[in-house]
């Protein structure tokens, strides 16, 4: 018999399954596009939290540094009020305020060492309270002197709390009540040296014409002003 040549028209076609052809994975360019956008919304949302918990943690830090320098300041405004001269030791008001100063005449006990008197002043300089603190004053003339005059190099000086806007005081006269006038506190030095004329009064102690202190402090950082009450010499 004859083999009978085909020819390759007439070779017979061989079907491949569809689990032969290799398919290629992957994402589409919508895809990548919609991940990302997502990414990005994550990312913001992330760092605008982050952001807060920082801002956050900030103001929390200035909150307690602020809290730590006003607790020093009216913690060193205590014990110069409560180590206060009486006014006939002074010679004057021993507590006067005028406008944005306080002045305090006290008491500076050194061990081995004779109390002297110190004449206090706080200002605010430059938006900062600063306390003002003379050398220990040996006589009256010398304290008459450090009253009357400005400061000088001799005096010593400690910045305090920064950004304040104002302090004021108010003093608590006897037989007057709070009062921010001078003439108050004049008016009842003058009544207590009169008292010392009576006989059965000659030998007491001249009574305080100020007995109390209020001190109010305004800074920026600060929604309402800050206020403390003090005893005057206890």
């Amino acid at each position: 018999m004859k083999r009978i040549a085909r020819s390759e028209h007439e070779m017979p076609r061989v079907r491949r399954s569809p689990l032969s052809r290799k398919t290629v994975g992957g994402f589409t360019l919508i895809e990548l596009l919609v991940a990302i956008a997502i990414l990005a919304v994550i990312a913001v949302l992330s760092w605008r939290g982050l952001d807060q918990i920082i801002r956050g943690r900030q103001t929390i830090t200035n909150a307690m540094e602020d809290e730590r320098v006003f607790a020093q300041f009216f913690d060193q405004v205590r014990i110069d009020v409560r180590n206060s001269a009486s006014d006939d030791e002074a010679g004057e008001p021993a507590v006067a305020v005028n406008g944005n100063t306080l002045q305090i005449v006290r008491y500076m006990r050194n061990p081995g060492a004779a109390p002297r008197l110190v004449v206090v002043r706080y200002r605010i300089i430059e938006g900062r309270i600063v306390r003002y603190a003379s050398p220990p004053l040996a006589n009256i003339g010398e304290v008459r002197r450090a009253l009357g005059g400005s400061e000088n190099g001799d005096w010593n000086s400690v910045p305090l709390i920064g950004g304040v806007g104002a302090i004021s005081a108010r003093m608590y006269v006897p037989k007057v009540g709070w009062t921010t006038q001078m003439k108050d506190v004049q008016a009842a030095i003058t009544e207590n040296d009169n008292n010392l004329k009576v006989p059965q009064l000659g030998n007491a102690p001249l009574p305080r014409s100020v007995t109390g202190l209020e001190v109010s402090i305004g800074a920026n950082s600060l929604a309402r002003p800050v206020t403390r009450v003090f005893l005057v010499g206890e």
